[in-house]
C-alpha cells in the first residue's frame, strides 16, 4: 500500500489514526465474511495424499473438511486464494512435476496452504476434490469470491 500526503496539511498522528481506523474496519468487515464450499472429494491425488500422510482417504477428507481456513492473500491467478489453517498432518509437498492443466474448481493442498483453482490453469498442488462454485466472476462485485480475511469451510457432498 502506498499512502501519499502533504505533511503541511496534516499531522503524522492524524494520518496514523486514519490508517488504523481503515485497517480496523477492514479486519472487522473481512473477518465477518464466511463462505462454505461444497466439495466432492474425488481428486486424483487423494490416494497419494493419504499415503504421504499415513492416513486413510476418509481421514484426509475429515481433517481437510474439519478445518476452518482464512484467506491470507490472493495471487497466482485471478481469484486464487491462499487458505491458511490446514491441519498440520496434511502438509504435503507440491507435485514433483506440475500439471499442464488443472480443471477449474479443483480443491488442492500444498505445504501449509489449501486453495481452489478458479479456472483451468497449470498447477502443481495435490488435488483432493472439486467444487462447482465459481470463484472468479468479472460481473460480480468484487469479482473474487474469496478475498483476504474471508473464512472458508469445505463441506463434503
Amino acid at each position: 500500500m502506498l499512502v501519499e500526503f502533504d505533511r503541511s496539511l496534516t499531522s503524522m498522528a492524524a494520518i496514523r489514526a486514519g490508517l488504523e481506523s481503515v485497517a480496523l474496519t477492514e479486519r472487522t468487515t473481512r473477518a465477518a465474511r464466511h463462505v462454505d464450499l461444497p466439495v466432492v472429494y474425488d481428486g486424483v491425488d487423494l490416494r497419494d495424499v493419504a499415503a504421504l500422510t499415513g492416513l486413510d482417504e476418509d481421514e484426509v477428507v475429515r481433517r481437510h473438511s474439519g478445518s476452518e481456513f482464512i484467506v491470507r492473500f490472493c495471487g497466482f491467478a485471478p481469484g486464487f486464494a491462499y487458505l491458511d489453517g490446514l491441519d498440520p498432518s496434511l502438509h504435503v509437498p507440491r507435485q514433483a512435476t506440475p500439471r499442464a492443466a488443472v480443471p477449474a474448481g479443483s480443491v488442492a493442498i500444498a505445504g501449509e496452504f489449501a486453495g481452489v483453482y478458479p479456472r483451468r490453469s497449470p498447477g502443481g498442488w495435490q488435488l483432493l476434490g472439486r467444487t462447482e462454485v465459481a470463484l472468479w466472476d468479472v460481473a460480480a462485485s468484487p469479482p473474487a469470491l474469496l478475498t483476504p480475511g474471508t473464512t472458508v469451510r469445505f463441506v463434503p457432498t
